[in-house]
């Protein structure tokens, strides 16, 4: 059977390609096609412990059986939309032009709120010690969007807030611009504070957005924080077989 590899952030450039098809055995799994991928590209072993595994646009585990034609997708420590929109899409967007945090959080409020809580992620001027000159985000866009809204349903229900919005942009941001807006609306501020709070860390941890900071001297990808628990990351994958 055929199975595609996606490679996303540093492990596009660590593989040097962005996908790859492999041929695989019937009723091989996802530790199966990531050992095949370690022996080709022994560079991408050091990094697979930190991984998180997609099959199909769904955070999957090492031991799920492969079918012809699946999707795999390798998803480094995620660092946080083409104006694409899913149909299904009610209360999370992926852009690539300006967010307009005002007209968001107008939009939002009705007379029932007693309170709109908004967060925004800005683009500031150094990291790491250095001054930034500029950054640029990516995602694997189609996954991130479903992530995006099963966070907002999520926090509905966690949270008991009236209603949600979640925007983050692509491409490159200069420094001041809005990288990610979170907006709530509830009827008291302390379930609005709490689930822009709780947004915000859930979507830094498991929506696939990276972002590359560019500075003077160079660029680096941004370091990504860990998994949560329930996302099973590439540490429990089989050692590669060795080669010959």
């Amino acid at each position: 059977m055929q199975v595609r590899l996606l490679f996303f952030g540093m492990l596009k450039e660590v593989a040097g390609r962005d996908s790859e098809s492999l041929e695989l055995p019937a009723g091989a799994r996802v530790a199966d096609l990531l050992a095949t991928c370690a022996a080709r590209s022994p560079g991408l072993k050091p990094y697979l412990p930190s991984v998180a595994i997609a099959l199909n646009e769904e955070y999957s585990q090492p031991g799920v059986e492969l079918h012809d034609r699946d999707v795999v997708a390798l998803i480094p420590p995620v660092s946080g939309g083409s104006g694409m929109v899913s149909a299904a899409a009610q209360r999370a967007w992926i852009v690539r032009q300006k967010i307009d945090t005002q007209a968001i959080a107008d939009g939002l409020k009705r007379p029932e709120d007693g309170a709109v809580a908004v967060f925004e992620g800005i683009v500031r001027n150094h990291s790491r010690g250095r001054r930034t000159l500029y950054l640029d985000y990516e995602a694997y866009e189609t996954m991130a969007l479903k992530q995006l809204e099963a966070l907002a349903a999520e926090a509905l229900a966690k949270f008991q807030v009236r209603d949600v919005r979640i925007v983050h942009r692509l491409g490159r941001l200069e420094i001041g611009e809005t990288s990610v807006l979170i907006v709530v609306a509830s009827a008291h501020r302390g379930a609005a504070f709490d689930a822009c709070r709780w947004l915000i860390d859930s979507l830094k941890r498991t929506v696939p957005i990276w972002k590359k900071e560019y500075f003077q001297d160079g660029a680096v990808w941004a370091d990504g924080e860990p998994f949560p628990e329930n996302i099973s990351p590439g540490r429990n994958l089989p050692e590669p077989p060795a080669s010959k």
